[in-house]
Order: structure tokens, then sequence, then C-alpha cells
């Protein structure tokens, strides 16, 4: 039975089991984006945490932990850290990309302005920082801060990348690894190495994090062109419009003739859109197919991380983390 239709989703059912510890995850973020001389800075992050959103970042790191059997509180710590991370790129990248919506609702960069949302999403970063150091294990601070680093490294390369029609499917893989999976990984790797794991499955539990997190950014970029706008609270064509180079036109450029060339260089590199030309996008990612190979590596990824579950030991978590990747892909399954 495919996972859309189940009773329970996936994540709710990991929230579920998960919720004494999210709920201290929830009051420590609320604890510590709190600010005695700056109140935007509490102002500006309840918009964005209070929103909803899955909370699935942390949730894997609390959820890696307690496969593990880890019984302490620093579970609670790292998992704000990693929402605080994610919280401060969103942040950074609503500003980046001039967003005006996120999860159905005005921007931060647009209720407030682009300062506001740049120095909060500093001082998020810099609360991280100051999270991830308190568990004392040197090792946590070392997979933390250089996920920092790679998303960082992520969305630079996506900047210069984004525009260019070289850009081939191994950068697109880099950037996808930068600006989604490496804090996916970071969030399973750390829950493993904090509850002192074997080293084998502190290992499955990066490579599940970082599969699962490519997975979800392909689905992402696929459904961008054929997602129900009411679903994704995006509208059918959005990355075309900011000529974002995706998987989808990734594929098709690399099957393009001459003509269709031109058209992407225009549209694309170029940035001169007209009237008809997602229609005329959309017909060449059929016409290649672009659109069912790109499902194609989304169901590969998915794959790779529950193979990866397989390290790990019989509990009921590796079970809702196997789901949790078929439940990625169901939606263009």
């Amino acid at each position: 039975m495919g996972l859309d239709h189940a009773a329970t989703k996936p994540h709710e059912e990991l929230a579920a089991h998960l919720s004494d510890k999210m709920e201290a995850v929830n009051t420590l973020i609320r604890t510590r984006m709190a600010s005695r001389h700056a109140p935007r800075i509490p102002e500006v992050t309840a918009h964005l945490v209070e929103a909803g959103g899955k909370r699935l970042r942390p949730m894997l790191t609390l959820a890696a932990a307690d496969l593990c059997t880890y019984d302490g509180e620093y579970d609670v710590h790292l998992a704000a850290t990693v929402e605080f991370i994610h919280t401060a790129t969103l942040l950074h990248d609503d500003v980046v990309d001039e967003s005006e919506q996120r999860r159905g609702r005005p921007t931060a960069n647009l209720l407030w302005d682009n300062k506001s949302s740049v120095l909060v999403g500093d001082y998020l970063f810099a609360r991280a920082f100051q999270l991830m150091v308190e568990p004392g294990n040197l090792r946590v601070l070392d997979i933390l801060s250089n996920a920092a680093a790679v998303i960082a490294e992520g969305e630079v390369l996506q900047l210069s990348a984004a525009q260019d029609l070289n850009t081939g499917e191994d950068t697109y893989l880099q950037i996808v690894r930068g600006k989604t999976a490496a804090l996916f990984s970071a969030a399973t790797e750390t829950g493993g190495v904090l509850s002192g794991a074997p080293e084998d499955q502190v290992r499955a539990l990066f490579d599940y994090g970082d599969a699962l997190g490519i997975a979800f950014q392909i689905v992402d970029d696929l459904l961008d062109y054929q997602g129900d706008s009411a679903a994704t609270g995006k509208n059918v064509g959005d990355d075309f419009r900011e000529r974002k180079l995706t998987l989808p036109v990734i594929k098709a450029v690399a099957k393009a003739d001459a003509e269709e060339r031109a058209f992407w260089t225009r549209t694309i590199e170029k940035g001169k859109q007209g009237e008809g030309d997602l229609d005329h996008a959309l017909a060449l990612l059929d016409k290649h197919d672009t659109l069912e190979a790109t499902r194609q590596d989304a169901l590969m990824w998915a794959d790779k991380a529950k193979t990866a579950m397989q390290a790990l030991p019989d509990h009921p978590v590796r079970r809702m983390l196997i789901d949790l990747a078929d439940y990625v892909v169901a939606r263009v399954n």
C-alpha cells in the first residue's frame, strides 16, 4: 500500500514516537532564540519556527540517537542545533532568492527587511554553535560545523552554476549535497556518534541521511514541473521562471538539438522569457522523457537510504526511517 494512503504518515509516526523529546527540542528552541537586547530576533525567528513544517531534520537526530539506544539529554541539544542551522539558511536563502513566500506564508524578508533576515540568520548560526559545543563531543562539533560550511559552499556553487547550461549532473549532485543532504546526513550521523554507536552503524546513518536528502531535493525539483500547486505551496514552473537549472532541465539540455539548446540559452542563461515559454519547456521535458528519468533517480536514492538502514539494529525506529524514505518519493511514485 502506498505510504501516501497510509493512515499515519511516517514522519507523523516518528513525531508521535519521539513526542517527549520533540517537545523538549521545541522548548529549547524557544528559550535559545530569545534575545534580551534585540526583540526583533525572536519576532523574526518565531515567524519561521512557529510556521509549522515537519521538523524533519531535528527528528532525524532524535531518531538516530533513539535507534542507537542513547539515554542522555544532549540529543535534544543537537536536534535544536540542526533546526537552528536549517532556519538560519532559510532566512539567508529567501534574501538571496528574493522569495516572497515560504510554506504558504510571507517570508521574513518581505515582512521585515533583508537586513533583519540576514542578521537574525547570523544570530541563529551563533546560537547553533553554542548549542553544539554543550555536549562536549569534539567529533559531533566537527560534523556539524563541517555541515554548516558545506551548506554555504553549496549555495555559492549554485549561484555560479544555476544559469550555466554547461552544468552537468555531477555539479547538480554536489549542489544538492550542499544545500540539502549535508544537514540530513549531519543530523543522522551525530545521533549515532553521540550514542557511541559502532563505526559501521555511524557510517550507515550518514549514508541514510545523505541519500534521503538527495531524494528529498530531487523530488522537490521534479514537483516544480509536475506538482500540484495547492499541495506544494509553489507554482508550477517557479524554478523555470527563476532560471534555476535543476535535474529535469539538465537532462533535457544534455539531449537538446541546436534549436532546443538555443531555447534553453535564451530562457535560462539570458533570462529572456515570454508567454508560452514555460509550456514549450514542459513540452521539451516531455519529449526527452526527463521527468520520468528524474523520478527514477529519486527512487534510486530512496532505495539507497533504505539499504543503508540494513546495517542498523532491529528497532521500531528503523522501520519508521525505512518508511520515511518511501514516503519522501511517494508523491512522485
